[in-house]
């Protein structure tokens, strides 16, 4: 197996089985690339034109994606060079991953509406939605941590996103009066998008325990947010996970109550997106590799 010597026999089999020979190939492939360093622009704070000037004035190169105007593919650049920036010292940019900016872009939030990010922490999808609704929307970002809580305001205050509400609690155990135009649900996952394949202690930390864990709580973590959002709007179901149990299955446990529809997912530039073949037509499903980690989105609609 090409790469794949350390990865889990439960978790090579269940891509074998899901994805057919060729496309885990892909996917094993993809766990052993060395990720490219990405950035989101936080236009909240500084317009995009800024940024490119002063990458250009500090010769640092980047790369456009098609699909957002504020992410950057930097090349020839790590992480730890960005952070000595002032530009990142001020929170004018943050360091994020290529799919983790997917979700945000998927519900599409609006200005003028109360939006609930159900598991928020660190931050980055939370202050991207402050910034695509020019912080002009009231978010609730909840995280159940006090550890990763405190991470996730310095994150809020430091990228300017003054339009998030911090609440340290388990979303699970909302009160049902809650009521949402919007939820992102980033779900807690195994991570089976975001493995590498040179991890030495895979085999512990990866097992089919904490699968089992993971998903029992999407499913309550779903469930609560089809409950909490209004009738007839959207939601976004997430995860970091390439595994059609945290996925796909969780998203129909949900669909065969019937109080909610798929919403296919459609925007401009996906089609340069690095896809996996889906089981719910309509979702979208990515494929980890250099520039992307592994990933699935789902969009619903309460009826």
């Amino acid at each position: 197996m090409q790469n794949g010597e350390k990865l889990p026999t439960f978790l090579v089999n269940q891509l074998n089985r899901q994805y057919g020979e060729e496309m885990m190939q892909n996917i094993i492939k993809g766990y052993s690339q060395t990720r490219k360093t990405t950035l989101r622009v936080n236009t909240i704070k500084k317009s995009i034109d800024a940024v490119l000037a002063e990458f250009e004035q500090k010769q640092i190169a980047y790369e456009r994606v098609p699909w957002s105007k504020e992410a950057l593919i930097l090349k020839r650049v790590q992480e730890k060079e960005i952070q000595e920036l002032a530009l990142y010292e001020n929170g004018e940019i943050y360091l994020q991953s290529l799919s983790s900016m997917l979700p945000p872009i998927v519900l599409n939030p609006k200005p003028h509406t109360d939006i609930l990010d159900m598991a928020a922490a660190p931050g980055g999808k939370t202050t991207q939605m402050a910034a695509l609704t020019q912080n002009k929307a009231n978010i609730t970002a909840c995280e159940r941590s006090a550890v990763r809580a405190k991470r996730l305001k310095y994150n809020v205050e430091k990228q300017g996103a003054s339009s998030v509400y911090v609440m340290v609690t388990d979303s699970r155990q909302m009160d049902d009066f809650f009521a949402f135009d919007a939820i992102l649900l980033d779900s807690p996952c195994s991570g089976s998008g975001t493995l590498q394949a040179n991890d030495d202690s895979l085999s512990k930390k990866f097992t089919t325990k904490l699968l089992e864990k993971c998903i029992k709580s999407q499913l309550a973590l779903l469930k609560k947010a089809v409950t909490i959002l209004k009738s007839g709007q959207e939601m976004v179901y997430s995860t970091c996970s390439i595994l059609a149990c945290e996925n796909e299955e969780v998203v129909n446990s949900v669909l065969k109550e019937g109080k909610v529809q798929i919403v296919p997912i459609v925007f401009p530039g996906m089609e340069n997106l690095p896809l996996l073949p889906v089981k719910i037509p309509g979702t979208l499903g990515i494929c980890p590799n250099e520039y992307f980690e592994g990933f699935f989105v789902a969009k619903l609609r309460k009826l």
